[in-house]
């Protein structure tokens, strides 16, 4: 009373009585013990639309009963996205993960309708897991790429208000990790904000790259065993319910067999990360030399009291990392295509939509954590007042071996206050306006 049986050609399989999926599921979970990756949440909703839209499109045709093309679509709206059991790391394609939605929608909607639902007769009805799942893909990978676009467009804001927050502070630059010449704190926050503009409109753009789907090319991209009617309705039906700018690929022997357009999407994700890296680590430079003061959010060490530890930012360049090492396998996965198929689209779909993920989230954590960011103006006031490297900002004035010797004469004092210096040797109504953040970010001297 506890199994059931169920058959497929290879034989028999008892399965528990109350388990939601049928056959190939359960031999699926028996021969891939992989456990810690599960198929992505955001690849079952895909392919919940994807199934949705098919027997819309088979129901209007004429194909599927209207009984059971309602419970499917009904199945499609009700069922838990988080239910998959599978891991991520299958073999066949993404095979199993289809079979397991077919399954499992088949089961509800029997249910519901009173009526024998079969997973491949009725819910794969004129599909193959090799034009489902890429299209599942890229739906998934879209929504995927407007909630990450979202959180990345809340950072870049941040920053933007800390830009014009401090604008007004003079501060030092560095170039190989020593003084350069002077610019404003708020002036580096805008840097920091335009690098993550920038990674906005990659993404916009390169959501173009998603929009073709080979959804009706069934099993390598010509069609066989569909028809020709439902071939051409079945993607309208998926951009109407999903809202999704989505177009049929003039080729789908080519959108079936190579999946290059997920590369060129994982090199935009990689594109934030490095910025994402690069950001995070000039906010530690500034934490470390006072300039900025970071949110305490936790107490930092287990042994030294009162250490505080910018954990937030470690957290966000781990995140990078991740994102970097994803990019590899994307590309890996997808050269690793032989002839009409994809064979390790299950790992790159993986690889592909953690990374949007990850990167949604430690971008909308450090824009939490941005807000709480403070200019130190006093120690921005004193390393700016004891850098040689302002006597750049007086060469239109003096010449380079007046600055020199100016330089070279102050070295000779032993005193640490440059600024005060130079007042007394130029006069403070000068060294004022020429250290003023207005001339420092003029954009050249007239």
């Amino acid at each position: 009373m506890n199994t059931r049986t169920e058959r497929d050609f290879l034989g028999e399989k008892q399965l528990p009585a109350h388990a939601p999926w049928g056959i190939h599921t359960a031999r699926a979970l028996d021969n891939f013990p992989l456990e810690g990756v599960r198929v992505p949440r955001a690849m079952v909703a895909a392919l919940f639309l994807v199934k949705k839209a098919c027997a819309l499109a088979s129901r209007e045709l004429g194909y599927l009963a209207d009984a059971k093309a309602d419970a499917i679509v009904e199945a499609c709206d009700a069922l838990d996205h988080d239910a998959c059991p599978l891991p991520a790391l299958q073999g066949g394609a993404g095979t199993s993960t289809n079979m397991f939605v077919n399954e499992v929608l088949a089961g509800h909607a029997s249910r519901r309708c009173g009526m024998p639902v079969d997973p491949v007769e009725d819910v794969n009805l004129h599909q193959s897991t090799n034009d489902v799942y890429p299209t599942a893909l890229k739906v998934a990978a879209i929504l995927g790429l407007r909630r990450m676009a979202a959180q990345v467009e809340s950072l870049q804001g941040g920053l933007q208000r800390l830009e014009r927050q401090f604008a007004h502070i003079p501060t030092i630059g560095r170039t190989e990790l020593v003084d350069a010449v002077p610019l404003t704190l708020g002036a580096q926050f805008g840097a920091f904000s335009e690098a993550f503009a920038r990674d906005r409109w990659r993404t916009f753009k390169c959501e173009e790259r998603l929009r073709v789907v080979n959804l009706g090319g069934t099993a390598v991209g010509t069609g066989l065993a569909a028809p020709r009617d439902y071939i051409f309705l079945a993607t309208d039906k998926l951009r109407e319910i999903t809202g999704l700018g989505l177009a049929r690929g003039e080729n789908l022997v080519d959108q079936t067999a190579n999946a290059d357009c997920f590369v060129e999407v994982s090199g935009i994700l990689k594109a934030c990360a490095a910025n994402l890296l690069k950001v995070c680590g000039d906010l530690r430079l500034l934490h470390m030399e006072g300039s900025i003061r970071l949110p305490a959010v936790q107490a930092g060490s287990s042994i030294m009291p009162g250490k505080v530890n910018p954990v937030v930012l470690e957290s966000a360049m781990q995140v990078a990392i991740k994102v970097q090492a994803n990019d590899f396998i994307v590309t890996e996965c997808a050269s690793r295509g032989s002839l009409q198929i994809n064979e390790f689209l299950p790992l790159l779909g993986s690889a592909l939509l953690e990374s949007m993920e990850l990167l949604g989230c430690a971008c909308g954590m450090l824009a939490g954590h941005a807000g709480g960011i403070v200019a130190n103006e006093a120690a921005c006031a004193r390393r700016f007042g004891q850098s040689l490297e302002i006597v750049t900002a007086f060469l239109p004035a003096l010449g380079y071996g007046r600055a020199t010797e100016l330089v070279e004469a102050f070295k000779q004092t032993g005193r640490s206050d440059f600024k005060t210096y130079l007042e007394e040797e130029l006069g403070a109504e000068l060294v004022a306006r020429t250290l003023s953040p207005q001339n420092l970010m003029a954009l050249g001297h007239r």
